[in-house]
């Protein structure tokens, strides 16, 4: 059995391997091992102690490899993806993101039709893209609303009305809501992350149908939904790897038919999109920021002053990585507030409690 960086010979006449060296690194399966190969296939691919490490079926186009083609440290991963694509299965490589957008709004605006449409709008990359989408497919039957909870970044709340609001880029309807003292009230004494994902999931659900009953009648609910999404908040095994607060747990007396235009995407696709629609590239290409926002970033529980200091911590920490060229270099950074005791002196004055 083989695991980890593993020397693979390869059979080059076979389309999957075209135009690769015989000899390749590559990244085998965590100690997986075929012993017999089945009707129909022929190996194209060994490694010293794996004897069938890739196989072909080519009458039936079905190709199988035992190692991760998808991963850095296997050399011309890319080029078998790529053979797979455009060898294999035929594909023309002639779709671009402009086609992904044009056919996107068409679809919205025939779906939709004269319908009227509720966008949860955090602010984030995500639901800012769909909200651009849907503003370009529907204009005006889009309501945006947009959930102050307390747990944003710096100035987050000025800049995502500055965008969305009025005399901001789109002409769509936008609402505002100041829910702060409501949510720092719910999450007083919660201490445990996945428990405050929970409650601020829920009370975002529970204002947001505060706000669409004063809307009146809505026909579709659309969020930013993401292709990893969908993967993180799948309960296979009984475990999910996090809970996504997307407004999925609406009352069913809403009536809402869901929307979610970029559901099939990933992040870098998103901000793509985002691009073709004429967004603000500095917002575009901003960090991923947790739904629960600063609450998972406040470890410990949650007050007024700690959400102060951390927003400032976080806006000068970012500050300075934009002025150092570093900001587009990372996929992600913050600053995170951690629970440490400090210990003092009695009688000194510079003592913590």
């Amino acid at each position: 059995r083989e695991y980890g960086k593993t020397l693979v010979d390869i059979d080059n006449t076979s389309p999957l391997f075209k135009g690769i060296p015989e000899q390749n690194i590559c990244w085998m399966s965590h100690n997986d091992y075929i012993e017999k190969i089945a009707p129909g296939f022929e190996i194209i691919a060994h490694t010293p102690a794996c004897p069938i490490a890739a196989v072909q079926d080519k009458a039936r186009k079905l190709y199988a490899v035992q190692f991760h083609p998808e991963v850095l440290h296997t050399e011309n991963g890319k080029q078998i993806l790529s053979n797979f694509v455009y060898e294999v299965c035929g594909c023309a490589g002639t779709w671009k993101m402009d086609s992904f957008v044009q056919e996107t709004v068409a679809n919205l605006k025939e779906k939709i039709g004269d319908g009227k449409v509720l966008c949860a709008l955090s602010g984030g990359v995500d639901s800012s893209v769909c909200a651009a989408a849907l503003a370009k497919a529907i204009g005006k039957q889009l309501t945006c609303v947009f959930v102050d909870h307390g747990l944003l970044r710096k100035n987050e709340r000025e800049e995502v009305c500055a965008v969305f609001g009025e005399g901001g880029q789109f002409d769509i309807n936008f609402v505002c809501v100041d829910a702060r003292e409501h949510f720092y009230g719910k999450l007083k004494g919660v201490t445990e992350p996945e428990r405050k994902r929970k409650i601020i999931g829920e009370e975002f659900i529970r204002v947001f149908e505060v706000e669409a009953k004063k809307i009146g009648k809505v026909d579709y609910l659309a969020q930013g939904t993401i292709y990893p999404d969908r993967i993180e908040s799948l309960n296979i095994t009984g475990k999910v790897i996090k809970s996504h607060h997307n407004v999925g747990g609406l009352p069913k007396e809403l009536n809402f038919k869901l929307v979610e235009p970029i559901r099939m995407l990933y992040k870098d696709e998103v901000r793509k999109v985002g691009k073709v629609l004429g967004m603000d590239p500095e917002h575009l290409g901003r960090h991923p920021f947790p739904g629960p926002g600063l609450g998972i970033r406040i470890l410990g529980d949650i007050t007024k002053e700690k959400v102060r200091i951390v927003q400032d911590a976080d806006k000068i920490f970012i500050d300075a990585l934009r002025a150092e060229g570093l900001y587009d270099k990372v996929w992600q950074a913050a600053a995170i507030l951690l629970p440490v005791q400090s210990v003092g002196v009695s009688g000194d004055e510079r003592t913590y409690e």
